[in-house]
């Protein structure tokens, strides 16, 4: 294999990945859009479960927390979290609330000056007399100035309450969360969408040039055998020719030398 040719086939390569990323991403977002519905601020929900990107660096890594032993371990910033929806029905509600542990991860709504959406793990769970929890979340990254600040969550209906438990995340992905924030940007949509577009475009047009530089090459090499053949008939027809003269030739000798004999 030429160089060339290896390079035409790693190019090849490289762009199928890159329409694989793409197609895949668009996939995912055409699927959000068409079976999703939205949260009051944005969030995509699908059979139950939310996907939300971490915006802040609270759940980032940190030397001072151990989380090995829990399910959900530390959560970098820009990681797409799935979050298990707490049920509307209240019975299912209350025993999905009796298996909530310390160490899961949960996103609520909170009310500092206006209401955020955080995403921290359980430090404590204490049963209210009468129903329902108190549970206190805290955001494992514990360097830097983070917002360390406890919360308290009250889990029983109280309507006046601007703090409430939207679900437990159940998962995350950072690679999806990466590539669904960064096509969110104008260089993103460049990277992972024109650039694939425009690299396969022009291999493409570089594929059909190469196929009609091959069949240009193979009409002219039939070309050239044909008329190598023709030639070759004609030295064929031209040698016989000769030969025949030659023959004749000294069929005549022959018969001249006889005559003379017997004369």
């Amino acid at each position: 294999m030429d160089k060339h040719t290896k390079a035409k086939k790693i190019l090849r390569i490289v762009a199928n990945v890159l329409l694989g990323i793409f197609l895949a991403v668009s996939v995912f977002a055409v699927v959000l859009t068409i079976v999703s519905k939205k949260d009051a601020d944005g969030a995509a929900e699908i059979f139950g479960y939310q996907m939300r990107i971490v915006t802040s660096e609270s759940m980032g890594k940190s030397p001072e927390t151990d989380v090995s032993k829990y399910e959900i371990g530390s959560i970098p910033i820009k990681s797409m979290v799935f979050i298990q929806v707490e049920p509307e029905d209240e019975a299912e509600a209350e025993e999905w609330y009796a298996d909530i542990k310390v160490g899961d991860v949960l996103t609520f709504k909170y009310t500092y000056s206006k209401q955020v959406v955080i995403t921290h793990r359980v430090v404590s769970k204490e049963p209210i007399e009468g129903g329902g929890y108190i549970i206190e979340l805290e955001g494992d990254n514990k360097s830097g100035n983070q917002e360390l600040l406890k919360q308290t969550i009250n889990t029983t209906k109280q309507s006046s309450s601007t703090n409430y438990i939207i679900g437990k995340v159940t998962g995350q992905s950072y690679l999806l969360g990466l590539l669904i924030t960064t096509v969110q940007t104008p260089l993103g949509i460049v990277l992972l969408i024109i650039l694939p577009c425009f690299v396969i475009i022009v291999l493409e047009v570089i594929r059909i040039v190469g196929a009609i530089s091959a069949d240009k090459k193979e009409r002219y090499k039939k070309e050239s055998d044909e008329k190598s053949e023709e030639i070759e008939e004609l030295k064929r027809k031209l040698a016989e020719l000769e030969n025949s003269k030659a023959n004749d030739s000294t069929i005549q000798e022959s018969e001249t030398v006889s005559e003379e004999n017997e004369e």
